[in-house]
């Protein structure tokens, strides 16, 4: 079990190299199938926070493995700079297969850390990240590197995440591990990244969105009921997008 966050990144780099799914070598009908049925989902998000979006700025994703949704994000919004990023060279690596399946060119990808970009500083009119920052680990680095890269009045957003009070996180933990065990899961505590997020000069607002797409028999009824009494969501575990702001100077 590993217990470091080299050793939990260098899984995640490993299995973008090994994943018989989603190898650059793989050619794989399943993959396309799973990550058009997220897609779904990804577009339900867009359209939830459209006008925290930006249409014609400069746009980077963190952790988003082969790239398919910065490609979703540039066949949107033409006119935007999208830069796609993940940890993993062998993921971002499969992006051209994406650019070519939703027919777009994605303005610049690299792999990178969530907290060692590229970017120069205040650059950036909108980061964002779907279902990825459970994976970032190093969570305070992060949000140093979020803040330090955008402009001032830039947005950042959490799309998807995995949600959770710190009283149920060892529960949550167990859970979510038990669904994918061959990569490290976690766990985003929401009331420690608000923490964090206003420590680095970001104010954050987080929309509980227990959506009901590409659900499973027993989580659909979980979300459900959850939809049903929004005021359990933030007291349980719930996906959940943070949209983070900095403020103008």
């Amino acid at each position: 079990m590993p217990k470091t966050i080299d050793e939990k990144q260098q899984i995640e780099i490993e299995h973008w190299r090994d994943s018989q799914q989603e190898s650059p070598e793989a050619d794989s009908i399943h993959n396309i199938i799973n990550k058009m049925t997220e897609a779904a989902i990804v577009l339900d998000c867009f359209e939830r926070h459209r006008e925290e979006l930006s249409t014609n700025g400069r746009v980077l994703e963190l952790g988003g493995g082969q790239g398919w949704a910065s490609c979703i994000y540039k066949k949107l919004f033409p006119d935007a700079h999208v830069s796609a990023t993940d940890i993993s060279s062998f993921a971002v690596a499969s992006l051209p297969k994406w650019e070519d399946i939703l027919h777009v060119k994605i303005d610049n990808s690299y792999p990178c850390k969530s907290y060692e970009t590229k970017e120069a500083e205040e650059t950036l009119d909108l980061v964002f990240c779907f279902a990825a920052a459970h994976h970032f680990l190093a969570h305070k680095r992060t949000m140093q590197e979020i803040s330090r890269i955008l402009k001032p009045g830039g947005r950042a957003i959490y799309f998807y995440e995995p949600a959770t009070p710190r009283y149920l996180y060892p529960l949550a933990y167990k859970r979510v591990n038990g669904k994918r065990p061959e990569v490290p899961e976690d766990v985003l505590i929401a009331n420690e990244l608000k923490i964090l997020s206003k420590s680095v000069g970001l104010d954050v607002q987080i929309d509980y969105y227990p959506s009901l797409i590409h659900r499973r028999p027993f989580e659909t009824l979980y979300f459900y009921i959850l939809n049903k009494l929004p005021f359990l969501q933030s007291k349980v575990p719930c996906t959940a997008n943070f949209i983070f702001r900095k403020s103008p100077q």
